[in-house]
């Protein structure tokens, strides 16, 4: 049997994945042995599916249809999709020719309107993308309403033609912007569903709730029932009819009212029989309080997997197991099911956290600092509900402004920085990413892998979508309060003003370092700071330490009309010369009058609470220190510089030749099957089969043949050792410039070889004069392609002036990398000299993106240097190491964590 499966999955294996209606079904390739579930399903077919699946009303063709997609036959691929135990979907193609397919679907009419036909037909191109097929085309009947409907509303690019009342359609497989937007579109509302009962139930059972104060279940019931949970509550505890005030049954199914939320607190042994009962009770989500589960090894895993495959059986959405627990304080809710000690108050910022203990620190912080919670989940080992999960629920939450996650790991990154960049453009997102110590440099011998570490993946797909990377939990909180208040900042002027002038120094110095501009103030606005009383009018304003209240009533209107700023921030010292409340009072007033974000330090009295409080409900926030004061602004003007930016797009590149690099590459592995790092020659085709500019080597073995390709290459040359394992050739004497003659060549040959201890060299002829930079690519397991730029040639170690980026890389990213390296003045023509060609080295940026896709056995690449100058970006030293392609998981598709 030749029938192709998706890499990555096998016979009989398949992937979890959320209906409409928010339900789990299961996708996965149809197997031999699943003939008698086909059958079975067309009898649940209706003749009206029949007519419209097969021109006719046949069950005679239908048998014949899942008897022959069952059966060894070559040139096809089918997925079921499952639910409840039974088949009742089945999606194909057959090829028709190379790159191209057609398709077919059969779903039993009691599953339609669930939006399972959309999955199968997005798991169906992804499969046939993966296997090479470019275009899946469909007949269907135009009176088909319900099958069109999927196809034209998929996202998919097509093409249409009607002919006789048949519509014939063409789709295109590949992700396109639309197709990933529709995509995002679906899961999203799919995952709301799905979440609804577990972050708003109407009941909750606490199943393991003990009789004693102190026990996590008892804590967690109280909780719930202290918090004034607007729903019914109720205890599960075979040994009591009644805990903590509250209704006790000896099992979930005997609980009068179906339940929508179980928060279990059971030992871990006994976690899968309870989920087992849950299922049977209709809960619609629990919370797996106990520990003892992955975290503890493989009984534990297993104990884990045991438990993830009974809750999707029942379409049971699962936080946990060994967390903390979640909270969601919406007023029509009011849900504290956490056994914390913190009862947080609402507000803005949703968090989720990997850990229990840094859960309760970040609510602890805000609640301390007035910063109100909209929901928190406590992940744990994110057997289910991830972040990626929590992502999409919270992105059309309205009470939710800012999202703040705290990481330890990602399982699935690049959907991640997907999900971050379409988020981010209405919410920011905040990271504390935990673990950045652990694990070190890469192995490898080019200078791209031995620089690249899991946190330059982090900070790649971080700067990429936006998301703000907080240093501390303290610090995410911090910024979170700013960002909870209206608006952004429009830009990087700030102005500092306050009684405190040693404050406004620190303030003025913290916003140096963290590239916030402090403008000279107008001479109109410095005579309006002198009338109001300032013994200071540049910038930070000094108001003197005996300011009033109406001084800085004065001073802060003269700076809010002037424009000449983006945003402000106080400085003030409470004396006795004035009342805290007079000061929030005037710092309210001004606010409430001003159309730019204003954050205060106050110091010197024990009344000066945390906020400020607005007319319109907004609430300043009030620092106890300058420097995290301007900290969090800091944070706030890079969101607002990320989110106000076109969001770029990933060129369309002209001079690439796929089949030609698929050649090289082919022709490699049959002589390396296990791979290793490419011979210059074969580099260089590599390289330019994605276009880009190449200075040709010349490979010699003695000194002969050097002078041979020197003459071949044309004076002036560089001779270089091509000696195995050596990355810094001119830390061992193997490279020789500007060799003008044959002579010249025979001593550079003689020197060179000496030292390198190889009689292997290469040959090029010299370099235009340029900017040396360096250009890699290294492929990590989980993050996928990621790409490098930095300063060039001998520099490149010395300086470490590096930038990262992921795939997929839009021009916008490359030019961030490029403008971000300190080396960028001198591209730009430092001191008078020659500007190099920047769009040149763009375009090089891009076309490793391009082979770094096209190219999965592409493990490692190096171009170093790469000299800019005003004519072009030129390639001189390439190093590639290619290894065999591991199946990659497809980053975008639809797919439930734990698959």
């Amino acid at each position: 049997m030749t029938t192709i499966y998706r890499p990555g999955t096998v016979p009989g294996a398949g992937w979890d994945v959320l209906a409409s209606d928010g339900s789990v079904v299961r996708i996965r390739p149809v197997r031999e042995d699943d003939e008698p579930a086909l059958e079975a399903m067309n009898g649940r077919v209706s003749d009206e599916s029949m007519y419209l699946r097969f021109f006719g009303i046949s069950r005679t063709m239908a048998a014949e249809y899942t008897h022959h997609l069952a059966s060894e036959h070559d040139g096809h691929v089918a997925l079921v999709a499952e639910y409840g135990g039974d088949v009742v979907g089945i999606a194909s193609y057959e090829i028709l020719r190379t790159g191209e397919a057609e398709m077919a679907f059969l779903l039993q009419d009691s599953m339609h309107g669930r939006g399972i036909g959309t999955l199968l037909l997005e798991q169906l191109a992804a499969t046939a993308r993966e296997n090479g097929i470019q275009r899946l085309r469909a007949d269907t009947l135009g009176e088909n309403a319900k099958m069109l409907r999927v196809l034209v509303d998929s996202g998919f690019e097509q093409v249409r033609k009607l002919d006789s009342g048949v519509v014939e359609l063409v789709l295109d497989t590949a992700y396109h912007p639309l197709t990933l937007e529709r995509m995002a579109d679906r899961e999203r509302a799919a995952e709301n569903r799905s979440l609804h009962r577990l972050f708003s139930p109407q009941t909750v059972a606490v199943i393991g709730a003990g009789r004693t104060p102190g026990g996590i279940g008892h804590e967690v019931l109280r909780n719930i029932v202290n918090g004034g949970f607007t729903g019914s509550v109720y205890a599960v505890n075979p040994h009591s009819a009644k805990i903590a005030d509250v209704a006790a049954y000896p099992t979930i199914t005997a609980v009068p009212r179906q339940v929508d939320l179980a928060v279990i607190a059971v030992p871990a042994e006994q976690v899968t029989a309870v989920l087992t009962k849950c299922g049977e009770a209709g809960v619609g989500g629990a919370v797996v309080l106990t520990a003892g589960f992955s975290e503890l090894g493989s009984t534990g895993r297993e104990l884990q997997r045991e438990m993830l495959a009974v809750a999707r059986r029942h379409s049971i959405r699962l936080v946990g197991p060994n967390c903390l627990g979640l909270v969601n304080t919406a007023p029509e809710v009011s849900l504290n099911a956490t056994f914390a000690e913190v009862a947080p108050t609402p507000g803005a910022l949703a968090i989720a956290a990997q850990s229990g203990a840094v859960g309760i620190a970040v609510l602890e912080h805000a609640g301390r600092t007035g910063l109100g919670i909209s929901e928190f989940v406590s992940l744990g080992n994110k057997v289910d509900v991830s972040g990626n999960d929590v992502l999409l629920h919270w992105w059309g939450d309205p009470r939710t402004t800012v999202i703040g996650l705290y990481l330890e790991s990602f399982g699935n990154p690049r959907k991640f920085g997907g999900l971050a960049r379409r988020i981010g453009r209405t919410k920011p997102i905040l990271v504390v990413k935990g673990g950045r110590s652990v694990g070190g440099r890469r192995a490898g011998a080019s200078h791209t892998a031995a620089a690249a570490t899991p946190e330059t993946a982090v900070d790649a797909l971080f700067a990429q979508s936006g998301v703000l990377r907080m240093d501390t939990i303290e610090e995410l909180v911090e910024t979170a309060r700013v960002l909870a208040v209206p608006p952004l900042p429009r830009g990087r002027r700030i102005a500092v003003v306050g009684n405190a002038g040693g404050a406004g120094i620190l303030a003025a110095d913290a916003a140096g370092r963290l590239g916030l501009e402090l403008p000279e103030l107008s001479d109109d606005v410095q005579h309006r700071l002198e009338v109001a009383g300032a013994v200071g009018t540049g910038n930070p304003v000094d108001l003197g330490a005996a300011a009033s209240p109406a001084s800085l009533a004065q001073a802060l209107k003269a700076i809010v009309d002037s424009g000449e700023v983006d945003s402000i921030v106080i400085n003030y010292a409470v004396t006795r010369a004035g009342r805290v409340e007079d000061i929030y009072d005037t710092i309210a007033t001004a606010a409430n009058q001003a159309d730019l974000p204003i954050v205060v330090n106050c110091v010197g009295s024990t009344q000066a609470t945390a906020e400020i409080a607005l007319d319109d409900g907004r609430r300043l926030p009030v620092f106890p220190f300058p420097e995290s004061a301007v900290r969090a602004l800091a944070s706030a003007v890079r969101y607002a510089e990320w989110r106000s930016r076109p969001q770029g797009a990933v060129p369309e590149l002209a001079r690439v030749d796929a089949a030609g690099a698929r050649v090289v590459v082919q022709r490699y592995f049959k002589h390396q099957p296990e791979g290793g790092w490419l011979d210059p020659r074969r580099a260089c085709l590599l390289l330019q089969s994605a276009g880009v500019a190449v200075i040709p080597v010349i490979t010699a073995l003695n000194c002969s043949e050097a002078i041979k390709a020197a003459e071949t290459a044309g004076y002036p040359v560089a001779l270089k050792t091509a000696a195995p394992g050596v990355l810094h050739k001119t830390d061992i004497g193997g490279v020789r410039v500007g060799l003008t003659n044959a002579v010249e060549v025979g001593i550079a040959y003689d020197e060179v070889t000496a030292a390198a201890g190889d009689p292997q060299v290469v040959v090029q002829a010299m370099a235009p004069a340029g900017t040396e930079l360096v250009i890699g690519a290294v492929r990590d397991r989980l993050f996928g392609p990621l790409l490098m730029a930095g300063s060039g040639g001998v520099l490149t170690d010395l300086l470490a002036d590096r930038q990262w980026r992921g795939l997929p890389l839009t021009d916008l990213d490359a030019a961030d990398m490029v403008r971000s390296l300190r080396c960028a003045p001198l591209l730009a023509g430092y001191r008078g000299a020659d500007a190099a060609d920047q769009a040149a080295v763009l375009d090089v940026i891009h076309r490793i993106a391009w082979l770094a896709e096209q190219v999965p056995e592409l493990a490692e690449l190096d171009i170093n240097p790469l000299v800019a100058g005003p004519s072009g970006a030129f390639a001189v030293d390439v190093r590639m190491r290619l290894t065999p392609a591991t199946p990659e998981p497809d980053w975008y598709a639809r797919r439930l964590r734990g698959d």
